[in-house]
């Protein structure tokens, strides 16, 4: 038996043993959207995430959203009212972003290869472009001069460190993403010569950390750097965006971050009278927030083994099926939402609907007996699940999505 992954706290089963997602029942849920699959966003523990967050970092240090980690509408329409900035890394999150009521100044493009259409959509309507590449910012400028406008452009730094115990390592050696370190001084002075909108400096070193320290000590080194590539040029950085990287916990094992120990940490590297700081985070802000709900169509035994077959698959979930950037294939947090609580009486494998051996949501798992018709619940789905997915995979339709008050109110796509 392979062990699950934990699940988040907040989460609870009725008189009748169905899983509760705030005040919703799924039966409600499922019936709301008008089938299964379905995300289902809690909005209220989105809110409850950032508010822990601000309270434990220092005060007047910004909290950006990464839309990329779930760009759903009404999720990012409440979103705005939370956070003080966003960061995008497309026209098309740009356009959500600018749609979700998002004011321009504070929303800042990342992501290597952008387009001239990107370039020039940012700079008409007064987006930060974080530069990737002195190239890039070549472009930028002439896209700037061609239109008549000053582009606001910041510099992302490939620093010499990288995030121990990332997930997904963005900086330290040969990389696709920023400006190598040693070049970007003489960058800096070329863009303030060429009288553009200097921003400031982003550093993102990696992502899905869960090594308090290690997150500790990648800040201390961004916020030196930021200083020290201000004492070269001259110039005054107004933002430092020290990126993220808060991960969460996925699998057996795993242990949930003490973000007021990295706050408290923050706090004392941090001078606000040197410059303005962000940290960019969106897993941590909303993977718990999330849960995808697949049906059972089909139980059945082969070779001694039991597997049961859902509507559902990596076709909506690809993380869960361990086919986005894990090495060893470990299981998610996975229970029967229709049976939530239940002691574990068998040893059963889900499994999507596609023809592929690969469509594994959860392997060799302890679970109550689940029959067709009862539905699976996998959780920490509000992070890279819809959008990071093959949704297009053998035709079938994409998972329905809402999103969920606190209250009653339950909001549609």
């Amino acid at each position: 038996m392979k062990p699950l992954g934990p699940i988040p706290p907040g989460y609870e089963a009725n008189a009748q043993g169905r899983l509760m997602i705030g005040s919703h029942d799924v039966a409600a849920l499922i019936e709301a959207a008008g089938d299964t699959p379905l995300f289902v966003y809690h909005l209220g523990m989105v809110a409850r995430r950032i508010d822990r967050l601000r309270a434990a970092i220092p005060s007047g240090l910004e909290i950006h959203y990464a839309i990329k980690a779930n760009p759903f509408a009404p999720l990012v329409s409440a979103i705005v009212t939370m956070v003080d900035g966003f960061d995008v890394a497309s026209d098309g999150e740009l356009a959500h972003a600018i749609g979700a009521g998002m004011a321009a100044e504070r929303i800042s493009f990342a992501g290597p290869g952008k387009k001239a259409r990107e370039l020039e959509a940012a700079i008409r309507v007064g987006a930060t472009i974080n530069l990737e590449s002195e190239h890039e910012a070549d472009r930028a400028l002439s896209i700037g001069e061609a239109l008549g406008l000053k582009p606001r452009l910041a510099v992302r730094i490939n620093p010499e460190f990288e995030l121990r115990g990332s997930g997904m390592r963005m900086g330290g050696g040969a990389k696709p993403f920023g400006i190598d370190q040693h070049r970007v001084p003489a960058l800096i002075r070329r863009l303030v010569q060429a009288g553009v909108d200097y921003r400031g400096l982003h550093i993102f070193a990696g992502s899905q950390s869960l090594d308090g320290q290690a997150i500790i000590e990648a800040q201390a080194n961004s916020v030196a750097l930021a200083k020290r590539i201000d004492e070269e040029t001259g110039t005054r950085a107004p933002l430092v965006n020290l990126g993220g990287g808060f991960g969460v916990p996925y699998f057996a094992g795993d242990v949930a971050l003490d973000v007021e120990t990295i706050g408290a940490a923050l706090a004392e590297q941090v001078d606000h009278d040197a410059a303005r700081y962000a940290i960019e985070l969106g897993r941590w802000l909303v993977a718990e927030a999330g849960v995808y709900l697949a049906r059972v169509v089909d139980r059945k035994e082969s070779h001694g083994k039991t597997f049961l077959v859902t509507d559902g698959g990596l076709h909506h979930q690809l993380a869960a099926s361990g086919n986005f950037g894990t090495v060893v294939r470990r299981n998610y947090p996975v229970a029967v939402a229709t049976k939530f609580g239940f002691v574990a009486e068998e040893e059963a494998s889900v499994v999507g609907c596609l023809c592929t051996p690969l469509d594994r949501l959860a392997d060799d798992a302890g679970l109550p007996r689940a029959e067709p018709g009862d539905v699976i619940a996998v959780f920490l789905a509000g992070a890279y699940g819809a959008t990071a997915s093959p949704s297009a995979f053998l035709g079938h339709p994409a998972a329905r999505e809402i999103a969920i008050s606190s209250e009653s109110a339950v909001i549609l796509t």
